[in-house]
């Protein structure tokens, strides 16, 4: 006799799952959310968008990619999910949208109840830092096409900004400064590299080296920085004097800073504003990574860059530091030759 379970799907911890996370989903909530969990679609009221005048939707989509193996290696669960939220609001908030609601996905080989809610409870954590709500998600076995403790998980957020409020790089002007915000370790780019150092090192995840102040597992898994509440909090203090925002994700600062810089303007970091992190260091010490190799593979520190006009630069960072948030003058915006690359780092790391 065959049944869905002994096909490998067990329809029992799935419902088991979902009554474990419904105390983490409850709390990533906002007045909007109509209903609760359970339902074919998560309901938002749209009400909300009457406060703006014109507004426009903005959505965003990413996963976390090859950062859940460091997970599934550690058999550490709970922080896996906050990257998810980062990757995904940090996007929206670039154009100047306060992200609204996200849902998830989630794909496993195997339904371990209480290892989804520990993923879900990270994402629900990551949803209550952005202010976001966390309205569905969906929980898939996959026997047969993942191993047993194998997962991947992606997500999707909407936001809203007003129309004559967006965020662009056509607002860009020529001595803007670059006003850099610190990651929070690697983030969730350039893992596949970082696995691949792994691999060929031979190195241990549960061990502390040499100038790192936890083990090489803890470090790996930190999660990423959400700075979605800081940037919203610059956009209300600055109005028109914040141009817009670089998330700096897979390809690294220059390349994804470059995204949002007119033809004809160059964005100039200098490195000496900053000290390259200990961890990036080690990995590219142990890897033998060039420098123009790790510089367009990890953030190298920076986890956000906010372009705004000179004159505002030091109340910026000094709203930031009210907030905990330790930013820096870290270059500017200058003119440069049409067609010519639109940002670089100069100088050497102090």
């Amino acid at each position: 006799m065959s049944t869905y379970k002994s096909s490998g799907v067990d329809i029992d911890a799935g419902d088991r799952a979902v009554e474990l996370m419904k105390a983490s989903i409850a709390k990533a909530t906002r007045p909007e959310v109509q209903g609760g969990i359970g339902g074919f679609a998560g309901l938002f009221d749209a009400s909300a968008l009457k406060k703006f005048n014109k507004p426009l939707l903005a959505t965003s989509t990413d996963g976390v990619g090859t950062k859940t193996e460091i997970a599934r290696a550690m058999g550490i669960y709970d922080t896996i999910g906050e990257d998810l939220v980062a990757m995904v609001v940090d996007d929206l908030v670039v154009c100047g949208a306060e992200p609204l609601f996200m849902t998830d996905y989630i794909a496993v080989g195997k339904v371990i109840p209480e290892r989804i809610a520990d993923i879900v409870a990270g994402i629900a954590r990551g949803c209550v830092k952005a202010n976001t709500a966390l309205i569905g998600g969906e929980t898939a076995e996959h026997p047969g096409l993942l191993a047993e403790d194998e997962f991947d998980i992606a997500g999707a957020a909407t936001g809203a900004v007003d129309a004559d409020k967006q965020l662009s790089k056509e607002k860009v002007k020529a001595g803007d400064v670059l006003i850099a915000m610190p990651a929070s370790g690697f983030h969730a780019n350039g893992y596949s590299l970082i696995r691949h150092i792994l691999k060929e090192e031979k190195l241990d995840l549960g061990k502390q080296y040499g100038d790192l102040d936890k083990t090489l597992g803890e470090i790996l898994l930190t999660p990423t920085e959400i700075y979605t509440l800081d940037c919203l909090a610059l956009i209300k203090l600055l109005g028109e004097n914040l141009r817009t925002f670089s998330h700096v994700t897979g390809g690294g600062l220059a390349d994804n800073t470059a995204r949002v810089v007119p033809d004809g303007l160059v964005a100039k970091f200098d490195r000496s504003t900053w000290s390259l992190p200990q961890e990036l260091i080690f990995m590219a010490h142990e890897g033998g990574v060039p420098q123009n190799d790790y510089e367009r593979t990890w953030n190298c520190g920076v986890g956000m860059v906010a372009i705004i006009d000179a004159a505002s630069a030091d109340l910026a960072i000094k709203a930031l530091a009210a907030r905990g948030m330790q930013a820096w003058a870290a270059g500017s915006v200058g003119a440069t030759t049409p067609g010519a690359a639109r940002a670089a780092l100069e100088g050497d790391y102090r």
